[in-house]
């Protein structure tokens, strides 16, 4: 029996999105100025105020609060009628210095024998029904906000949209996994109070989304995907009615309360553990960005059509405690997940300092990841600049998104015989 399955997305202006790019961007300044820097840094974000949290460790000082202004003023937050503005807020910060406790446990004698900065599990996913190997719902939520923004941002096709928005699609699957049609899309986004009657400008709303936003998201999918899309999808369009108060002021915003959106959309699974503000000792992010790794690259080379790759630790160890691999019965190789889990064990070095080096993350290129997802994008490279009072101005060239590369497919299949 066909069977229905939901994912979600949140948009750059989503208030926990505000506190994820804000934890970032400090981050990334932290690394730019002194790659060693040992950061956890939390965000919380409501009415006209911007509270910093957390613990560093770095030969490096910021002006934490002017970045975290230009992270609210890029994202559109600019308007004093929206009551968050990154010119008038205030924004407090209560870091402070890294416990040594935790520290002795990463920081060792080798680089190579770094320990796990925190124990848990990290899970990494991958299927083959889309071209960046990610779950369909969850692509098509992301891509909806995206062209969401850019519309907001040109402000000429849609005039009144406001930062703060969240898109939903639900699509049928048949009994062998296979997508069918796009059964339902939810997209509620903040907008001006452009007309006194609430009845009109609501339905102005929905007769846009459904006719200026929706093609030019279909416009940027392959084929076989627009086919999904038809004249039944049921649409709700601002369900709640109007939603002019949102952003900060609306709905309080925190670091790492978006996990699901930052991973498979509740495809696979979650270690649990979020991923912004914290530089790459944490396991939680780099951990999770290594199983995403080894998982596109087995499905790309044809190991399995669907793949989740787990993999954990203990605090201030180097080896992983295990690795686990689940091809929910995709296998193509006449091996059990068992036997495919020790060859992933062989091919793809877990330990922290190994996944650092093998993917490049003690550079500052982790703000791009704080909205629309930390996986499915396009691995690229590009110059960044960071300037600071303190520090005076640095220009790095960066990788983006290393593991979204299918660099080791070539390996597998040798692994494999495929």
């Amino acid at each position: 029996m066909a069977y229905l399955f939901t994912s979600e997305s949140v948009s750059e202006g989503h208030p926990d999105k505000i506190a994820d790019q804000i934890s970032d961007a400090l981050l990334d300044n932290f690394l730019a100025f002194d790659s060693e820097s040992k950061v956890a840094c939390e965000t919380l974000v409501t009415t006209g105020q911007v509270v910093l949290a957390g613990e560093v460790k770095s030969h490096t000082y910021l002006d934490v609060q002017q970045i975290a202004r230009d992270v609210i003023n890029k994202i559109g937050y600019t308007n004093g009628d929206y009551k968050f503005s990154g010119d008038s807020c205030g924004v407090i910060s209560l870091i402070h210095e890294q416990s040594k406790e935790i520290n002795q446990g990463v920081d060792r004698g080798s680089k190579e024998e770094q320990g796990a900065g925190d124990q848990g599990m990290m899970f990494g996913y991958a299927t083959k029904e889309t071209d960046n190997y990610m779950p369909l719902a969850l692509d098509i939520s992301h891509k909806i906000l995206q062209v969401l923004a850019d519309l907001r941002r040109v402000g000429d096709a849609i005039t009144y949209l406001r930062p703060d928005a969240k898109a939903q699609v639900t699509i049928e699957y048949s009994d062998d996994n296979v997508p069918q049609r796009i059964d339902t899309i939810v997209v509620s986004t903040q907008h001006d109070e452009f007309d006194k009657d609430d009845e009109l400008m609501l339905a102005k709303i929905k007769r846009d989304i459904i006719s200026i936003l929706i093609p030019r998201v279909k416009e940027q999918l392959p084929g076989n995907i627009q086919k999904l899309f038809n004249d039944t999808i049921k649409y709700h369009i601002n369900p709640t009615g109007k939603f002019v108060i949102g952003g900060p002021h609306g709905d309080t915003g925190l670091t790492g309360r978006k996990i699901i959106v930052d991973t498979y959309g509740g495809k696979g699974a979650h270690g649990g553990g979020a991923f912004s503000g914290k530089d790459p000792s944490k396991v939680d992010r780099s951990a999770a960005y290594a199983a995403r790794h080894a998982a596109k690259n087995l499905v790309a080379a044809g190991v399995a059509d669907e793949m989740l790759v787990q993999v954990s630790y203990a605090i201030g160890v180097v080896e992983p405690t295990s690795i686990f691999v689940d091809t929910y019965g995709s296998s193509k190789v006449g091996l059990s997940d068992g036997e495919i889990a020790k060859k992933v064990a062989q091919l793809f070095d877990m330990r922290p300092f190994a996944i650092e080096e093998r993917l490049k993350l003690r550079n500052p290129i982790y703000l791009e990841t704080a909205a629309y997802g930390h996986m499915g994008k396009e691995p690229i490279t590009k110059v960044k600049v960071f300037e600071s009072p303190y520090n005076g101005r640095v220009e790095k060239e960066v990788e983006l998104f290393t593991w979204e590369k299918l660099d080791a497919v070539d390996l597998v299949k040798q692994a494999f015989d495929l």
